[in-house]
């Protein structure tokens, strides 16, 4: 059981439910590791190509309707970090998050309500597409709070591109229950790597857009 401040949950609810192309395990007074993307960053066969793979490994749940298992949710991390990850490090699609104060925009939404709705624990921005680790407060639910997140800076970057009406983030958005705190870690580790292992800086705390930055005094 990850271990904080916070009291226990009153009442856990577990559910299991899978959108377009990926699958979503939620648990009342949960931690997820979550990634959303900008629109377009995955093209349409890559896409179907990725269902079929995902597919094989989430059957037995699909057929007997109940939640992944520890061990297939672990698959499935492995599963999208290889695959989906390694896409998105490649820097395909439109990378607006590039530009400083598109990522600033971002990165100051996440934090806004930092300790009051959620607690965030990682975060990271790469060029198309964000790594959170995040506990929501149990008061909220973690769509609430992405749909907030997305919904706040599509409009605002929009603006600031120039591209009114256009969509700015992917609807589909991935998301993984942290079992522990050994995962937690994990999770952790993996979003704050995620700068130094596609080579955008050599050192993790050099990326600025991270929740391992820290700037020079």
């Amino acid at each position: 059981m990850v271990t904080g401040k916070r009291k226990p949950p009153r009442r856990l609810v577990s559910g299991f439910h899978s959108r377009n192309v990926l699958p979503h395990l939620k648990r009342e007074g949960g931690a997820y590791f979550v990634t959303f993307r900008l629109a377009g960053t995955l093209p349409a066969e890559l896409i179907q190509k990725l269902k079929r793979e995902r597919e094989l490994i989430m059957q037995q749940a699909l057929m007997a309707k109940r939640p992944l298992t520890w061990h297939e949710q672990e698959e499935l991390f492995r599963w999208y970090s290889s695959r989906v990850d390694a896409y998105l490090d490649a820097g395909h699609g439109d990378c607006f998050l590039k530009q400083p104060e598109i990522a600033d925009l971002v990165a100051g939404a996440l934090k806004f309500f930092d300790g009051e709705r959620y607690e965030l624990r990682a975060w990271v921005l790469m060029p198309n597409h964000v790594h959170v680790v995040v506990w929501p407060e149990l008061s909220h639910t973690l769509s609430d709070i992405l749909h907030s997140w997305k919904s706040f800076t599509s409009n605002k970057a929009n603006k600031l591109l120039r591209r009114i009406g256009k969509q700015f983030w992917q609807e589909e958005s991935y998301d993984h229950l942290v079992r522990d705190d050994e995962d937690m870690a994990r999770c952790c580790h993996y979003t704050t790597m995620n700068p130094a292992n596609a080579k955008l800086r050599a050192r993790p705390e050099d990326w600025k857009w991270s929740s391992l930055y820290r700037p020079v005094t």
